[in-house]
């Protein structure tokens, strides 16, 4: 938890991380909501590697759209963070029945969109929002096309990437004119939080 330090988390924020945490742990042993292996670094794998999204929101930031929402990294521990309402895209049941107890728990600003991130992006009644996340969801060329119509909408994409961003540029500039930048995470060494301002599909 000293991770938490340095992005300024308030007390109650706090707790709510801390309860969130909890049932994160607790149903982690009935469905795989994180990998095994990082169960034991929580605090700074998973919760850290979120907050440190909040640096890079936009002045003026009220909401959000977390693409592939999983156990709720970034989204719902955003939301818990910083008060701003998250919508939470997951299509497994489970893991939506999940993030749901999560929201009831902590009382997140939050709300579960059960379905594909392909079909939400569709929807012409979709919200608008001011930001949009994913981690771990796709490779960019892919996640481009998820995430194009809430950019197109004047959001800003803030997309964790690992080591092979330099490659899924290179790709994804094939089909897309970009403009972005590239952030350092503060959590991996290899890896980084792309910052994407503007995505216009272009022919290959």
């Amino acid at each position: 938890m000293d991770d938490l330090d340095r992005f300024n988390v308030s007390r109650e924020s706090r707790a709510g991380l801390e309860s969130y945490v909890e049932l994160l742990l607790s149903w982690q042993k009935r469905i795989n909501l994180i990998g095994p292996s990082t169960v034991d670094q929580v605090w700074r794998r998973h919760i850290a590697d979120a907050l440190q999204i909040i640096p890079l929101l936009p002045a003026g930031t009220r909401s959000m759209a977390d693409l592939g929402s999983g156990a709720g990294i970034p989204g719902l521990a955003l939301a818990i963070a910083t008060g701003h309402h998250v919508r939470l895209f997951e299509s497994s049941g489970k893991k939506a029945s999940f993030l749901r107890e999560a929201i009831r728990k902590t009382g997140a600003s939050a709300s579960v969109h059960q379905r594909r991130v392909e079909d939400a992006a569709k929807d012409r009644d979709r919200p608008r929002v001011d930001v949009v996340l994913a981690r771990a969801l796709a490779p960019l060329s892919r996640l481009l096309g998820y995430a194009i119509p809430f950019l197109a909408d004047g959001a800003i994409g803030l997309f964790h990437k690992g080591q092979d961003i330099d490659a899924e540029l290179t790709e994804a500039t094939k089909c897309w004119k970009l403009k972005f930048v590239k952030h350092s995470s503060m959590i991996d060494s290899n890896g980084v939080i792309l910052e994407v301002k503007e995505a216009l599909r272009v022919q290959p």
